[in-house]
């Protein structure tokens, strides 16, 4: 790639975090954080993958988010769903193709139904939401076949500047990987990647000599460790293809980077931002002050969550060339 020329970072920092927030951060140290760690000091096993994959079978018995259409989609081996928020109509010329997170392992339509039903509102397009296939199904490494292919059909009747790929935690790393594939395959890149709480370098070591280590609520160092331990000892860390940090970020599309400013996964997020931009890659980071991991989810139930939102949507109209003035997401 030719190298770019540096461009301005912007560091978007927001704070002061609610007492909902704060309130929330409480239980989740106190009741989350030593279930974490009791599954991180399991075998990563068949059983151990079969835990987690129930997840997203339990999130299935939910009431679907009112107002809002689902479609499913069947692709070759996987699945997918088109999302439309509450007041979205039905075309489809401009979309997002989200990729759900929960660590490569777990997660999927359900879970993430409701969240990326307040995407689409938010950003006045539907979504194509990629159920995946994970680990153990196929190794870490294939996972972003699926999400590729998803691209493609996207691409079969629409600009890719019609196009904007979006993913948390797992799917904030699979966004990455698809852009860059997609641009080793010559294929056109998307308006824009927006990535939420994102995983995007797989070598723990600075991730686990960061501060947030101490302050993460939700202490997940130790299932860091399970996961790369377990499902990522035949690769090599360092890879770009393994670690999109690591990556030419040279020619990708405008970025937009969330994080909680305490969350383990801010490092990865910052690091990011300041390599996009020294690529040339116009790039924002916000920072949510004292925010949880992928905080976007709790919706309505924090004022931080239906802000973040807010910003998404705006974001994602500009990428599309839209006004994005005069967002209200209150009823999502």
């Amino acid at each position: 790639m030719t190298r770019a020329e540096p461009t301005t970072l912007v560091i978007d920092r927001r704070g002061t975090a609610s007492l909902r927030s704060r309130a929330l951060a409480a239980g989740v140290r106190r009741l989350l954080a030593p279930r974490l760690a009791k599954a991180a000091a399991r075998p990563p096993d068949d059983r151990a993958l079969r835990r987690a994959a129930l997840l997203d079978g339990l999130a299935g018995r939910a009431r679907p988010p009112r107002g809002a259409r689902f479609e499913p989609v069947a692709f070759d081996g996987f699945g997918a769903e088109w999302t439309h928020g509450p007041g979205v109509g039905r075309e489809r010329d401009q979309a997002i193709l989200y990729l759900h997170g929960g660590g490569w392992v777990s997660c999927g339509l359900n879970t993430h139904r409701r969240m990326v039903s307040r995407f689409s509102a938010a950003a006045g397009v539907p979504a194509l939401a990629v159920d995946y296939r994970m680990i153990p199904a196929v190794p870490f490494e294939e996972e972003v076949e699926d999400c590729l292919t998803a691209y493609r059909s996207l691409l079969d009747g629409r600009e890719a500047s019609d196009i904007v790929i979006m993913g948390d935690s797992a799917g904030g790393y699979l966004t990455f990987a698809t852009a860059l594939r997609a641009r080793e395959e010559g294929l056109p890149l998307p308006a824009a990647l927006v990535a939420l709480s994102p995983m995007l370098d797989m070598d723990l070591t600075d991730k686990l000599a960061h501060a947030n280590m101490e302050l993460d609520p939700s202490a997940p160092g130790p299932l860091l460790e399970w996961l790369v331990r377990g499902f990522l000892g035949h690769l090599d860390l360092a890879d770009p293809a393994v670690s999109p940090i690591r990556a030419d970020l040279a020619g990708l599309p405008p970025v937009l980077l969330t994080a909680g400013s305490t969350e383990l996964l801010y490092c990865d997020a910052e690091i990011m931002a300041r390599r996009l931009a020294a690529a040339g890659v116009p790039a924002t980071l916000q920072v949510w002050d004292r925010q949880l991991h992928v905080f976007q989810m709790f919706g309505p139930l924090l004022p931080e969550s239906r802000a973040a939102i807010a910003e998404m949507g705006a974001f994602v109209r500009r990428a599309f060339g839209q006004r994005a003035d005069g967002l209200d997401l209150k009823s999502c």
